[in-house]
């Protein structure tokens, strides 16, 4: 597949790498510019490329970026873009350490739901819930004892099934979460965040996921502060 990269952080670094390796064309792009990119671009055989370049063409795009950052990002990304195009959304709501408050999102909207309004496209909700560095070193083919499962959202059945399949080529077990407003199953706080459960272990989280946020991640009157130092 042709899949472009947005964001090259701790997980947009980890599928920059990964997919590569699995012989997809890879467009990675940042806010920074593709001058900033070509250690990674070297690494990994990808392209590195400006944002609007990334989503030009592509099978697939992969939004990794704070979720503050989303309404930064060009109006018209899409807006030449292929109906079949599939976007991902990797992004997860941290108020108190990153984010600052977002008041549709502490009004119950799912975090996914947000950014597909301000992209303007349907999203697929998938590699939230998992640490980059797990993401890089812990695939195990199929079938192995304790294979990760992870999680994956959204309401186009097509679109879906193919990240599903690319959650399986990158060695985790794929489970379907749902649509994407059953999404804040899977968000930070769950029983599925960062747990690194297998398949059964994963629908199990899901369906004892509570909507309501534990008071940690939700925004306070003086979010955001830092990783280190939430407010």
């Amino acid at each position: 597949m042709r899949i472009g990269i947005i964001g090259a952080g701790n997980i947009g670094g980890t599928l920059t790498r990964r997919l590569t390796a699995l012989g997809h064309d890879v467009a990675v792009a940042n806010s920074r510019g593709p001058q900033t990119l070509a250690d990674l671009a070297s690494e990994t055989g990808a392209r590195a490329v400006t944002v609007e370049e990334a989503a030009r063409g592509a099978d697939l795009v992969v939004v990794t970026i704070p979720l503050n950052r989303v309404p930064d990002l060009p109006a018209d990304l899409f807006g030449q873009a292929d109906d079949a195009l599939i976007v991902v959304d990797t992004g997860n709501y941290y108020p108190r350490q990153r984010d600052g408050r977002i008041e549709d999102i502490e009004n119950g909207l799912p975090e996914s739901r947000w950014t597909e309004r301000h992209l303007g496209r349907p999203v697929i909700k998938a590699f939230n819930n998992i640490y980059a560095q797990h993401l890089a070193d812990d695939g195990r083919p199929a079938g192995s004892p304790g294979r990760i499962a992870l999680p994956v959202a959204g309401d186009d059945p097509s679109a879906k099934a193919t990240v599903l399949a690319l959650v399986d080529a990158l060695g985790f077990d794929a489970v379907d979460a749902g649509t994407l407003d059953e999404s804040w199953r899977q968000q930070p706080g769950s029983p599925v965040y960062t747990t690194d459960k297998d398949a059964d272990g994963v629908r199990r989280a899901l369906a004892e996921a509570n909507p309501d946020r534990a008071p940690e991640w939700q925004g306070s009157a003086d979010s955001p502060g830092t990783f280190d130092a939430p407010a």
